[in-house]
């Protein structure tokens, strides 16, 4: 099953390397956050050999990408394990404008932190007004005083 995503790299993890039946391998993960609908999602991909893990690291966290992967499960003692391995990395396209702004592209990394990002109230005050009695619905049942 051959897919694409395009997105931006939040993360890089540490190659993992070791030495198999068919020889030496190595593998990378990393996670890139894609913009479906009004929110973020973040999904954690692979590259799988040498070649690959040094096309990885071309590309850095924060920078907008184009991943052709391949999704496959398999199962191993009656567990399930989902691969999620990408077989081509490409700048994604200069004419698609980011799905949303991180800021200074100097360090854009600096907004990807394992701490809770809080908003200030001032934002949040701006993206929703606050209900006023106008929003309410018409009271059509007087004796009624249950608020649902």
């Amino acid at each position: 099953m051959a897919l694409e995503l395009e997105g931006r790299i939040v993360r890089k993890l540490n190659v993992q390397s070791g030495t198999s039946a068919r020889g030496a391998w190595e593998k990378q993960e990393f996670i890139l956050e894609v913009q479906e609908g009004s929110f973020p999602s973040q999904v954690c991909m692979n590259v799988w050999g040498a070649d690959k893990v040094r096309d990885l690291e071309k590309y850095q966290v924060g920078d907008m990408v184009k991943i052709a992967f391949n999704l496959s499960s398999r199962e191993y003692n009656g567990r399930w394990y989902t691969d999620v391995r990408a077989w081509r990395i490409e700048p994604a396209a200069a004419g698609g404008a980011p799905a949303q702004s991180y800021g200074s592209a100097a360090r854009p990394e600096a907004h990807y932190t394992d701490a809770p990002q809080q908003a200030s109230y001032g934002a949040l005050q701006s993206a929703a007004p606050m209900p006023t009695a106008d929003d309410m619905p018409a009271d059509t049942d007087s004796d009624d005083d249950l608020p649902f």
